[in-house]
């Protein structure tokens, strides 16, 4: 096993190989594949075609503290109503009325992406499917329950969080949400998702497209 991926596309291959074992085992019936994008469509893209898996995405976003963005403090996926972590609260001395400003601009900016990804294609049909969440880490693991949480109520047999590398923070948060978390490495200390790639260039719209139409 690596101790560092040299980009996502080695990362997906390395997700891919490990899911397949467990598809062989049984362990993944039926299963439908939801990059978390940008960054994981193209670690998905490897883990649906190992698993000859239907592609799609889950768009999810961030919801950052209003004088340091990159500290998130929750999440929104789909039409769900914000998921925070009380623990961020607390911290930052940060109510939800707070944030309301920034849960609008980032709804509008989720269903923004998801016009653009989906292109008029309904969301896939879960019921009775195993659907596997893939991001190209898992820092905090917010956004990640965030997906979990909107997907549970499209009534899937099992939802997987896979990821090919992540901290133990977050892989212990979503033990309790996902029914199985999948994570190649969990270094610590963990610092930051793109420290486990030698290649970590950020992805565009365009390249969420080409990933979907199987570019």
């Amino acid at each position: 096993m690596t101790t560092r991926f040299h980009n996502r596309t080695h990362a997906g291959q390395e997700l891919a190989e490990h899911l397949r074992i467990l598809q062989e085992k049984g362990l993944l019936p039926h299963p439908v594949v939801l990059a978390l994008p940008r960054g994981g469509v193209t670690v998905a893209q490897e883990v649906a075609r190992a698993l000859g898996a239907p592609l799609d995405v889950l768009v999810v976003r961030k919801i950052g503290a209003p004088f340091h963005e990159e500290f998130g403090v929750g999440a929104i996926a789909g039409d769900e109503p914000p998921l925070f972590d009380q623990r961020s609260l607390d911290q930052t001395g940060l109510t939800e009325d707070d944030l309301a400003p920034v849960v609008a601009r980032e709804r509008a900016e989720l269903r923004r992406r998801e016009e653009r990804y989906r292109q008029g294609r309904p969301a896939p049909e879960l019921a009775g499917c195993t659907a596997i969440l893939v991001d190209d880490g898992l820092a905090t693991g917010a956004t990640a329950r965030a997906a979990v949480h909107a997907v549970r109520g499209r009534q899937p047999e099992r939802i997987v969080v896979a990821a090919p590398v992540c901290s133990a923070e977050a892989a212990e948060l979503l033990r309790g949400d996902a029914d199985d978390v999948v994570c190649l490495l969990r270094p610590s200390p963990f610092h930051a998702v793109g420290l486990w790639y030698e290649d970590f260039d950020q992805l565009t719209d365009d390249d969420v497209l080409k990933a979907l139409h199987g570019g």
